[in-house]
């Protein structure tokens, strides 16, 4: 069953020196209790994409498309209706939790709000579903810490608090922006296994937005990848692992760290991202791509395929 159908999506902004195309035309579908990852590097749009969701846009924002959940369009909606969606049906985890959660408010405050607001739950009630909560997501000591400020915690029970705040209401879709950054890597591995634990448990729908495709590894069963708003490469997450057939996707792979050989070489993609204010009449990737040729700077390619759908103009087994 659907539960978000993403259908061409578009977001841009406007500044005084024009519109900056952040999102072009972007579609996707994702099932209840379904697991998707969106990989691309800083300026893709794939923050631009969630903020879209739960209509958390930027005032200079255009949006243009349909975004469907459980069948209703959340473009456009009111903010007092997104505001009965928001936490209790489609929650997010934000990147930076020292910036997402209030310094001057100590964490039950902050916790409690979603239950008051959807929940209508006060006093005893709300203390005891949030200690729930926060010993589900192992914070230890919970009952003696609900006192503490922000500040107060590491920055790994920082983002478990995080967690916790998006699961009070147990939505049925998590939108996760970079829940891993700044993490140390055993962290990273600690909180990449409650989501999924959590997912597993609650049946919760997850969008992980990433630029880091080690997290995506075992986690997602499929894999958007995104860049300059467009999407480049979808496929279930182990036939881009084993086959990836776009030069984008080849080059994120390839700029992935050997762990095993100390010797290796750190490959960088060359070029710079496109400006996103100017026209672009071909693959947005052309200018980047050892692959190219002309098609490619004068026609956007389509995103094809049944299972494995890839928008390049040459044949995966043309690539270098």
């Amino acid at each position: 069953m659907t539960l978000l159908s993403v259908q061409d999506l578009s977001i841009r902004f406007k500044t005084p020196d024009g519109y900056v195309h952040a999102v072009n035309n972007v579609s996707f579908d994702i099932d209840a209790g379904e697991k998707l990852a969106i990989v691309g590097e800083s300026g893709s749009g794939k923050s631009q994409i969630a903020l879209s969701v739960l209509g958390l846009q930027a005032r200079n924002a255009e949006v243009t498309g349909r975004v469907l959940f459980n069948g209703e369009n959340l473009v456009g909606m009111s903010q007092p209706t997104l505001n009965k969606i928001r936490a209790r049906e489609i929650a997010m985890i934000f990147q930076d939790p020292m910036s997402s959660l209030n310094p001057y408010m100590p964490i039950e405050r902050q916790l409690n709000e979603s239950l008051e607001l959807h929940e209508g739950l006060k006093g005893t009630a709300a203390r005891q579903r949030v200690l729930e909560m926060l010993d589900a997501v192992q914070i230890p000591d919970a009952k003696n810490r609900l006192r503490s400020y922000p500040h107060e915690f590491s920055g790994g029970m920082r983002q478990r608090i995080v967690i916790a705040m998006a699961l009070l209401c147990n939505p049925k879709l998590i939108l996760a922006d970079e829940p891993t950054t700044a993490l140390d890597v055993t962290v990273q591995a600690q909180i990449m296994q409650l989501l999924e634990d959590i997912q597993k448990e609650h049946g919760t729908a997850i969008v992980l937005i990433t630029h880091d495709l080690g997290v995506v590894a075992g986690f997602c069963e499929e894999t958007l990848v995104l860049y300059s708003g467009k999407i480049m490469e979808r496929a279930p997450s182990s036939s881009i692992f084993a086959a990836p057939s776009h030069p984008y996707t080849r080059g994120l792979m390839r700029a992935v760290p050997n762990i095993h050989d100390d010797n290796a070489t750190l490959f960088a993609i060359p070029g710079q991202p496109p400006n996103q204010m100017l026209q672009i009449n071909g693959c947005p990737f052309a200018p980047r791509c050892t692959d190219a040729i002309e098609s490619c700077v004068n026609t956007i390619p389509d995103l094809v395929g049944t299972t494995h759908k890839r928008a390049c103009h040459r044949p995966a087994e043309d690539l270098s």
